[in-house]
């Protein structure tokens, strides 16, 4: 990755054009044409590093609920935790940290019935105890402006 990939990544994340070609308005911002900067977006899509481009909608106002959850996990079995954990389409990031509870995810779903079956799936895939997943519903909003910055 690169600087442009840079520049092109906190693009995407910051004022996307309600367009009808978004890209052709992006790459003039970057000043370069318009299918460099596609193939770069779908390189990085290839290569996982974007993994969505779309809308980011609050839920609780579409009648949605959410949850953030974490599950604490051997190191031998991260990748697997991990997988088991994107197969939900509700699943909408996941992060992982040094700490007891080492793998950190969100959860949005239609309703709460749902996050505790996507959470007792996890559970019982992953052989976890009660005490190795936690799941801690929304008590009050905070709404951060989280952006990914890619240091080159």
């Amino acid at each position: 990755m690169d600087k442009l990939d840079s520049r092109i990544l906190e693009a995407l994340q910051s004022d996307f054009p309600l367009s009808e070609e978004p890209y052709e308005i992006i790459a003039r911002k970057l000043q370069i044409p318009c299918a460099q900067l596609w193939k770069r977006v779908q390189s990085l899509m290839d290569e996982g590093v974007i993994r969505r481009i779309g809308a980011s909608l609050d839920s609780s106002k579409l009648g949605y609920c959410s949850t953030l959850a974490a599950v604490g996990i051997s190191k031998d079995k991260i990748e697997y935790a991990a997988e088991v954990i994107g197969r939900f389409p509700e699943v909408t990031h996941s992060y992982l940290r040094n700490d007891k509870f080492n793998i950190w995810f969100t959860i949005i779903a239609a309703d709460n019935k749902r996050i505790e079956h996507i959470l007792e799936h996890i559970r019982t895939s992953l052989t976890l105890d009660n005490s190795q997943i936690l799941n801690l519903p929304m008590k009050r909003l905070f709404k951060l402006n989280a952006r990914f910055k890619v240091i080159t």
